[in-house]
């Protein structure tokens, strides 16, 4: 039999010896009233007598000798280390002796069902009271049936009662989980706070989930609590963890907990109630729990908007639960107040060490590039690389290639309600664009796939705390490619592309907009995604006189973008076409501008050139050079192509195919649209031509 198997024993024996003490005393409480010989000894689970009190005479002197004989074998179990559990729990609720064995009558009452009988004789109802308890116990005060002593303020006793009843003559009863405790205490939550419990971290992490910045997080955070948890009694000890990384956070409380024999309680904020008297239950719950179990309260607040219902409850949670409440939360929330602690997700050299470790030395260049794109935690990274090695039925593609992939995968964002996923199929080939804004675009492809080594590896890092992604400008009229370039720039760095819904994001409430921005760059924030935010000058306009309130909250807006993106780790493509509207502290934080002109006419005659697509059936002899003079941006010459196209296709002849004439009027049609004047003697030239053919 184990430490553990002989202690629930001696708990049965105290428990066993408990409940017949307390039948003593009421029968003591009958003799009283009305002298009858002493019955034989109930024989039920808990009672069992021995033979010395069997031998004994029910007279007076043995009915004194047989209740101070089981006085004493209780005290004798009290003494024990560790106790029983009833005397553990009234330790840790501060229950005074009388108020023990007012809650020992109770559980009386229910694990022995003579109890009932016996208190029916004592004082005429099958049923303890306060009043039956202070004439059988000797040092009864009558403090205990206070609201505010330990009885009733843990919810130990359920009161039953009706009308006008005192409170005195009321039927007591023990709250069900305060019987189960005395019972067998068991690292088991009340049923009742199971609706607000989303998980429960019992074991310690392992050493290998955290990286040594996370490691050197946990140590601090473990000494700081073993500092500071003995001033954790009735008041709070508050612990703010900031950082964007939930999960991180929760791994490395569990560790600093584990060592200090503590287990998380994960409770979910938005499941708490807002109605008073339920969170005050809450509350009372949550305080008795604590106190019986060695568990800490860990609210996961990185959804917590101020100024509502659930704001309100977890601030009065967190002042009145007691003990040790840890809140996970992005930003230090000062109504909390509290000592805080940042915890971050793995650094950029510790994931690329862990990618060399799950890889092996060899992978040395594809660890570099997945540290420098995507931010994971260990866990992660050794699951990814476990399976991506293991798997043997993926020939097709590369070891690298399917380590991206599953990265990608890992990192997809929830950006479904602020952003649309525009599904990127240009490439180098289909971009028409001057040899310098070519270049410029080659080089941010080239600085996102070299990040790790030159942030890394050369030590930029260790001399900047900022500015370590990538943001850039593409300037220029509409339709002069923008979009397409950002196509490119998504496909050639093999990454999703977003395209920023705006309209999502601004709201004309304060403090919304800014609010939805951090949501976005949060979501984008592990480095699977590119950012592009088209008509990027509604959004980061020009900061304007404060001459009202409208004027400083949108200067607050423009201030917060201002520093979240200059914080944001991926990259992020700003398009407009109304450059002098942006506010030039973008343009120092921009890493490249570039300038997307009105194409000229070599350009043009490029765009005519790779417009169709091979399949089309068109006539050969188009004159590029002559569709070429029409001043259009290839925007418009793709809308001129599909048109015509469309054009094609309506024909009743099945031969029918792209031509001249019909790209004639698709370019009428276009530059109607674009207000623009049609030259007939341009289209005359056209339709000679297309005579030709």
């Amino acid at each position: 039999m184990n430490e553990r198997e002989q202690w629930l024993q001696s708990n049965d024996d105290y428990l066993r010896d408990a409940i017949h003490w307390v039948q003593l005393r009421l029968q003591r409480q009958i003799d009283s009233a009305a002298p009858v010989k002493i019955p034989e000894p109930v024989k039920t689970h808990w009672f069992k007598p021995n033979t010395d009190e069997a031998a004994i005479q029910p007279d007076e002197s043995a009915k004194t000798a047989v209740l101070a004989l089981a006085a004493e074998r209780m005290a004798s179990a009290e003494a024990a280390n560790p106790p029983p559990a009833l005397i553990i729990l009234s330790q840790q609720l501060g229950l005074t002796r009388f108020e023990r064995e007012v809650l020992l009558l109770c559980v009386a009452m229910e694990l022995d069902g003579a109890t009932a009988a016996l208190c029916a004789k004592a004082h005429g109802k099958p049923y303890p009271t306060f009043a039956l308890a202070a004439h059988i116990f000797d040092e009864h005060k009558w403090d205990a049936i206070s609201a505010e002593r330990p009885l009733r303020y843990w919810r130990l006793l359920e009161i039953n009662q009706p009308g006008a009843e005192p409170l005195t003559t009321s039927a007591l009863r023990v709250d069900e989980r305060i019987v189960n405790y005395i019972i067998e205490p068991k690292h088991i939550v009340d049923d009742r706070l199971m609706p607000f419990i989303t998980t429960i971290e019992a074991t310690a992490q392992d050493e290998d989930a955290l990286a040594p910045s996370q490691r050197l997080a946990a140590e601090i955070l473990r000494h700081y609590l073993v500092t500071k948890q003995t001033d954790a009694g009735q008041r709070s000890l508050i612990i703010q963890l900031a950082g964007t990384d939930a999960t991180a956070k929760q791994a490395v409380a569990s560790q600093a907990l584990a060592d200090v024999g503590l287990q998380i309680i994960n409770v979910a904020v938005d499941t708490l109630p807002a109605q008073t008297a339920e969170l005050e239950n809450l509350i009372r719950l949550w305080g008795r729990e604590r106190q019986l179990l060695p568990i800490v309260l860990y609210l996961d607040a990185h959804g917590l908007e101020e100024a509502t219902a659930h704001a309100v409850a977890v601030q009065r949670l967190v002042k009145s639960a007691g003990g040790i409440v840890i809140i996970a939360t992005r930003d230090i929330r000062a109504e909390l107040g509290g000592w805080s602690l940042e915890i971050s997700k793995p650094t950029s050299a510790e994931q690329q060490l862990a990618w060399n470790a799950a890889l092996g030395a060899n992978e040395n260049t594809i660890a570099a590039r997945l540290a420098g794109q995507f931010n994971l935690d260990l866990l992660a990274i050794q699951q990814i690389a476990r399976i991506e090695l293991a798997d043997s039925t993926a020939k097709q593609d590369s070891l690298p290639t399917r380590l991206w992939q599953a990265c990608l995968l890992k990192t997809t964002p929830s950006l479904d309600q602020l952003a649309q996923r525009i599904d990127a199929k240009a490439t180098w080939q289909n971009l028409v664009l001057p040899k310098e804004s070519l270049a410029l675009l080659q080089q941010i492809v080239d600085q996102v796939d070299q990040r790790g080594k030159v942030y890394n590896d050369w030590g930029f890092l260790a001399k900047m705390n900022r500015g370590l992604g990538l943001s850039v400008l593409f300037a220029g009229e509409s339709g002069t490619g923008k979009t397409m370039a950002a196509e490119v720039l998504a496909n050639a760095l093999q990454l999703n592309l977003y395209r920023i819904d705006l309209s999502s994001v601004v709201s004309k409430y304060i403090g919304e907009t800014e609010k939805n921005l951090r949501r976005l760059f949060d979501a984008a924030e592990d480095g699977g995604a590119v950012l592009f935010f088209d008509e990027a000058d509604a959004l980061f306009g020009k900061r304007s006189e404060v001459k009202d309130s409208h004027d400083r909250y949108a200067n607050i807006e423009i201030n917060y973008l201002l520093q979240r993106i200059e914080a944001y780790r991926g990259l992020a493509i700003l398009a407009t076409n109304m450059k002098s509207s942006l506010d030039q502290a973008f343009m120092r934080r921009l890493r490249f501008i570039v300038n997307f002109p009105f194409p000229g006419l070599p350009e043009r005659k490029e765009m005519w050139r790779k417009v169709f697509p091979s399949d089309v059936p068109k006539v050969v002899e188009l004159d590029y050079e002559r569709l070429a003079r029409f001043n259009l941006t290839g925007g418009s010459i793709q809308n001129i192509a599909l048109n015509a196209a469309f054009l094609a296709a309506a024909q009743l002849d099945p031969d029918a195919k792209v031509s001249l004439p019909l790209i004639f009027d698709a370019i009428r049609s276009e530059l109607r649209k674009l207000d623009k004047p049609v030259n007939e003697a341009e289209f005359r030239i056209l339709d000679v031509v297309g005579a030709k053919s």
